[in-house]
């Protein structure tokens, strides 16, 4: 879809959008696929797929470490990718951007260079009850290493976090807040700025988890007032293996790195070895470059397209969903909170989720079916695993109608 077709209308034309896409034009098991699994991880557009070869064909090299012309260019575009996420997160200088290889990357590196040293026996760090394993396991670690506690903030059965309990359990020994700005299990939106404001008053360091918002929505660290910010590429229309970390430039100075190597130093010897500055002090060894280049390229893409214009988009794709999923016998949603992402999750009475994927991959449609790395809002809600369906920017009314009629096939062919 090109530039100038966007400026002149706001029309979301997701067909224009679509041609984007390679692998989207494709049958699956003989029908057309219908792709719905974007919070797994999102397809790739032409820009991204040809941003990458770009640089393989013409700019490969290392960075930051030579003066031959390839060299210089790949550091070009590999520092011109950390000041389109500054500008992506609206962060206050691109020295607060860190490549990671994704999201889990970043929140150990930030449990490890910032919590450890924070934490005494009888400290404590609080998360919620919807996080991902990737928010949930680094914690947990943590606190074990150094004797601290680990408490959630629990949700209701809507999904939505119960805020009324935040007092309660953020106490004089928190030290860390970690929560997820979108569930990948349920979909809710969570209050992040309400809650990082009432940390920050109380002192707290708030680790926001934004692997699946970056996607979905404008992004302003500055205006959310957080320490920490995390983001995958692969979510977000980018390659897979690379990611970013925003955080706050003061706390980055304190840090310790948690890997140690080539890059990430200012003089070594055998004595000591005195780091370089941030960023590049938690960036050891050859970075990914060609996928700091592709998320470039898709960070770009997105802002094109506009994320408002975006969400409106999948927003509407959500509630004809829901109306249409609720509207078939037997099938109860799980998280039905009042703001959410394009994200549907459900299960079908008396069918296993894993027998309803692959029923859908029957039908060429690309659904997630089990725990969704979220095993206790699974406990929350009495389930096993869960049925999911997650939209992106290019998917379509029809592809929707593709979904129940293929929920509809699952309960003809189980008797459900």
């Amino acid at each position: 879809m090109s530039d100038a077709a966007l400026a002149q209308t706001d029309v979301y034309d997701v067909e224009g959008v679509r041609a984007d896409f390679p692998i989207l034009h494709q049958e699956v098991n003989g029908h057309p696929l219908v792709y719905l699994d974007n919070g797994a991880t999102s397809q790739k557009p032409r820009a991204v797929i040809d941003a990458i070869g770009s640089y393989y064909l013409h700019d490969n090299s290392n960075v930051h470490r030579g003066v031959h012309t390839l060299a210089a260019r790949a550091t070009e575009s590999f520092e011109q990718a950390r000041t389109r996420a500054q500008t992506f997160l609206n962060a206050e200088s691109s020295k607060e951007i860190i490549f990671v290889r994704g999201t889990t990357e970043a929140i150990n590196l930030v449990a490890r260079g910032c919590a450890a040293p924070l934490l005494n026996t009888g400290d404590e760090v609080l998360i919620t009850e919807m996080e991902h394993h990737s928010n949930i396991v680094p914690w947990q670690m943590i606190c074990k290493e150094q004797g601290a506690q680990l408490r959630v903030l629990p949700i209701d059965e809507r999904g939505e976090l119960m805020l009324e309990k935040f007092d309660e359990l953020a106490g004089a020994r928190t030290r860390i807040l970690a929560l997820t700005h979108v569930s990948n299990a349920l979909g809710t939106i969570n209050p992040v700025a309400e809650l990082i404001a009432r940390a920050r008053d109380k002192g707290i360091v708030t680790v926001i988890d934004g692997a699946q918002a970056a996607p979905h929505m404008n992004i302003d660290v500055q205006a959310l007032g957080c320490d920490f910010y995390a983001f995958s590429g692969h979510k977000v229309y980018g390659p897979t293996g690379i990611g970013v970390l925003y955080g706050r430039m003061p706390l980055l100075r304190e840090m310790q790195p948690y890997e140690g190597g080539g890059e990430m130093i200012r003089k070594v010897s055998f004595e000591e070895t005195l780091y370089a500055e941030p960023p590049h002090k938690f960036e050891a060894g050859t970075p990914n470059i060609a996928g700091a280049v592709g998320l470039a390229a898709a960070l770009e893409y997105v802002d094109t397209l506009g994320l408002d214009r975006i969400a409106r988009h999948e927003q509407a794709l959500l509630e004809y969903a829901t109306r249409s999923v609720k509207a078939l016998d037997g099938i109860r949603l799980i998280g039905t909170a009042r703001a959410k992402a394009g994200i549907l999750t459900f299960i079908i009475d008396g069918v296993h989720a894993h027998d309803v994927g692959t029923i859908m991959d029957h039908e060429g449609v690309a659904i997630r079916a089990g725990h969704h790395c979220a095993m206790p809002v699974m406990k929350k809600y009495g389930v096993a695993a869960t049925t999911r369906a997650s939209f992106g920017l290019y998917n379509t009314l029809q592809e929707v109608d593709a979904l129940v009629a293929g929920l509809r096939k699952v309960k003809e062919i189980m008797g459900a």
